[in-house]
């Protein structure tokens, strides 16, 4: 009994030596059950948290992700299409906004100047030079959002029927709230803080309706003029 006692403490010992030997950090342990769960729950909601915090950013910034830049300005060619990614679908929903499809011409959007500085309602800018081909096209300053703004005169666009222009076609547009004499697009008299600006270019019957069709094509310059 003695000796099968003293097999019994010995083999148990030589079982566990390593545990005692080893540092605690590489001990090889058999995690609880519980623990497990924990640990395995916190990382799906953690993921979830990540996913939802990251599509809320796409969405609230308000900028389809397949654009093609031009410049100052940015094209959506697969808005309004079946290939239109789901954030822009999302986008477009949220905002109510419904993008020309592809057969009806094509949307440019600038959020910044030529020099890359961000539009700002309260300044004053010079957009200049041509546009794509198109039977007609339309230019319009709106808010950070996407939405139409009180003005002077109340109007926010220009159209390319009733444009002032040079003989080679190219043309000026002055941007401001303050009356400008020639090609003035009115910009709102009283803009909220914060709330920023977007140039829009809208081009009807346009053959530039897809990205490879913008490789090369002239667009209007936007510079600076002044700001208060």
């Amino acid at each position: 009994m003695k000796q099968q006692s003293m097999r019994h403490a010995t083999g148990h010992v030589e079982s566990g030596w390593h545990k005692e030997l080893l540092p605690r950090a590489i001990r090889p342990e058999r995690p609880h059950p519980l623990r497990t769960l924990v640990f395995l729950t916190s990382i799906i909601i953690l993921s979830a948290l990540i996913g939802v915090s990251s599509a809320y950013v796409l969405i609230e910034r308000e900028e389809p992700l397949d654009s093609i830049s031009v410049g100052a300005w940015k094209a959506y060619p697969t808005a309004g299409t079946p290939d239109a990614d789901p954030y822009s679908v999302a986008i477009y929903t949220r905002g109510g906004y419904i993008p020309l499809a592809s057969g009806e011409g094509l949307s440019l959007t600038a959020r910044t100047d030529s020099s890359g500085q961000a539009l700002d309602p309260a300044c004053s800018y010079r957009i200049t030079g041509r546009t794509p081909t198109a039977r007609l096209w339309t230019l319009t300053a709106v808010d950070g959002h996407g939405r139409l703004q009180q003005t002077m005169p109340g109007r926010n666009h220009l159209d390319s029927q009733n444009l002032l222009r040079r003989g080679d076609g190219s043309f000026d547009i002055t941007a401001s709230a303050q009356i400008k004499s020639g090609n003035w697009l009115p910009l709102p008299t009283n803009p909220a803080p914060g709330s920023g600006l977007r140039f829009v270019l809208r081009l009807y019957d346009a053959p530039v309706t897809t990205g490879a069709a913008l490789d090369g094509v002239s667009v209007p310059d936007i510079d600076r003029i002044s700001c208060p």
